[in-house]
C-alpha cells in the first residue's frame, strides 16, 4: 500500500488530495489559497473534520512545507517517507507530451517553456513541481497534462486555417484543455448508461470558472472548445472565450489603457466573461442572484453564457452527427439546474428534454433527462485528482 498526494497549483492557490492508492481512498483534502498575499487561507479535510487556518504564505514552497506539517500535525500520516508518489495538474504539454510523464529536470524545463499555451497555469504547475522537489527530491513524481487527452484530435479539427508555417515553424494549433476531466466523466458515462465506451458519442460539458466542450467519439476526442491557450471557447468566469481577433489591435490603437496586446489579452483572460459583463462577479451565484433582483446587466452576462454554450453544442452534435448524451461536469455544471436546464429547452429540436425535477440534483450523478429524450442529460461529478493519481500508480 501507498500514499499519493495529486496536486492542482494555481498562480496563488494549491489544491490537493491523499489517496491510499490502490485502494483510491481518499485520506485528506486541502487547499491553500491567497499564496504571496497577505492573510493566506490554509483548509484541511479528514475524518469528516475541517481545519482551517490563516497565514502569511509568501511562496508555492512555503506553501507545501505547510501542507506536509499539517498532515503530520492531524495525524493523517506519521513520517513524510509514507507519501510515495506525487501528482501534478499541468495544463499545457504542447506537442511535446502526449501522455503523462515522470518528471525530471529536462520535462520539467520543457514545462516551463510552454508557459506562452497556458500564462495563467503552467508558471504555476511549474512552481508547484519545483516546491514538491525541493522538499521531497527522492520521491516518485509525476505531470499529468490537460491536453493530453485531445492529442487524438486530428489535422482538419487542430489546425487554424492560417498559413501552414505557423504550425510548423511555431506551433499554432488548437490543443485543448481540461482532458483529466473530460476523460473522466466520459468513462463514468459510459458506465451509468451501461454501454461500452466504445460504441458511444458523447459531448462533455466542463463548466466551472473555466469552460470547455468536448466531442467525444467511441472514447476519443475528435473536438473541443478550448484552442492554442483556455482563452478560446464559450464565456468563462472572467475569460471572454471566443472573440473576432480584429478586436485586439482595434483596441490597443483606441484605448489608452490597453498598450499593447499583452495588454488585451490579460483583459481577455482576467477580465472578462461573466465578470466583465455582468460587473458584478465571476461566480455564477452571484449572477443568479442578480437575475433574482432582474439586475440588468446580470441577466445580459447570463443570457450571453447561455447562448454561448448552447452553440458549442450544437457544433459538437454536428460533428459527431449526433449524440448519445450530453455530460454537464465541474462546479456550474455539476450545480447549475437553472443553467442546465436553459441549454437543454434551447436544444430541444434535437431531441433531448429534462425533468424539472430529477434537475435539481447538485454535486451527484444522476440522469436528469425525461425517459423519452432522445439523447440523454447526465450530471456527473468530476475527479481529476483520481486520474491523477492513477497515473502516478501507473508511472511508479
Amino acid at each position: 500500500m501507498s500514499k499519493t498526494i495529486a496536486i492542482n497549483a494555481g498562480s496563488s492557490s494549491l489544491k490537493w488530495q491523499l489517496y491510499q492508492m490502490p485502494e483510491e481512498q481518499v485520506l485528506a483534502a486541502g487547499i491553500i489559497e491567497r499564496i504571496g498575499l497577505n492573510d493566506s487561507v490554509v483548509t484541511v479535510k479528514f475524518d469528516g473534520k475541517k481545519e482551517t487556518q490563516t497565514l502569511n504564505i509568501a511562496d508555492h514552497i512555503q506553501a507545501v512545507k505547510i501542507l506536509l506539517d499539517d498532515l503530520i500535525q492531524f495525524n493523517i500520516i506519521t513520517s513524510y517517507d509514507e507519501i510515495t508518489g506525487v501528482g501534478h495538474r499541468v495544463v499545457a504539454g504542447g506537442e511535446e507530451f502526449k501522455e503523462s510523464v515522470l518528471i525530471d529536470e529536462e520535462a520539467l524545463l520543457k514545462i516551463e517553456a510552454l508557459s506562452a499555451l497556458a500564462p495563467l497555469h503552467n508558471p504555476a504547475n511549474a512552481a508547484g513541481i519545483r516546491a514538491f522537489k525541493e522538499i521531497l527530491p527522492d520521491i516518485t513524481s509525476v505531470a499529468v497534462f490537460d491536453t493530453a487527452f485531445h492529442t487524438t484530435m486530428q489535422p482538419h479539427t487542430y489546425l487554424y486555417p492560417i498559413p501552414q508555417k505557423y504550425y510548423t515553424d511555431y506551433k499554432v494549433r488548437k490543443y485543448g484543455a481540461h482532458g483529466t476531466s473530460h476523460y473522466y466523466v466520459a468513462h463514468e458515462a459510459a458506465k451509468y448508461l451501461g454501454r461500452p465506451l466504445e460504441e458511444l458519442k458523447l459531448i462533455t460539458a466542463h463548466i466551472g470558472n473555466g469552460v470547455s466542450i468536448t466531442a467525444n467519439y467511441h472514447g476519443q476526442s475528435v473536438d473541443t472548445s478550448m484552442g492554442f491557450t483556455p482563452l478560446a471557447g464559450p464565456m468563462m468566469g472572467t475569460r471572454s472565450g471566443d472573440i473576432d481577433p480584429a478586436i485586439i489591435p482595434y483596441l490597443v490603437e483606441h484605448d489608452p489603457e490597453l498598450k499593447d496586446a499583452a495588454a488585451v489579452v490579460n483583459m481577455l483572460n482576467k477580465q472578462s466573461g461573466l465578470l466583465g459583463v455582468s460587473g458584478i462577479s465571476s461566480d455564477m451565484r452571484d449572477i443568479e442572484a442578480g437575475l433574482q433582483r432582474k439586475d440588468k446587466d446580470a441577466v445580459l452576462a447570463y443570457n450571453v453564457f447561455v447562448d454561448r454554450i448552447k452553440k458549442f453544442i450544437g457544433q459538437y452534435l454536428a460533428v459527431l452527427n449526433g449524440a448519445d448524451a450530453i455530460v454537464f461536469t465541474a462546479g456550474m455544471g455539476e450545480n447549475g439546474p437553472l443553467m442546465r436546464q436553459d441549454v437543454i429547452e434551447g436544444l430541444s429540436w434535437f431531441g433531448m428534454h429534462i425533468d424539472p425535477e430529477k434537475n435539481e440534483t447538485r454535486g451527484i450523478s444522476g440522469d436528469i433527462s425525461t425517459p423519452d429524450s432522445k439523447v440523454k442529460v447526465l450530471v456527473i461529478p468530476t475527479d481529476e485528482e483520481l486520474v491523477i493519481a492513477r497515473d502516478v500508480e501507473r508511472l511508479k
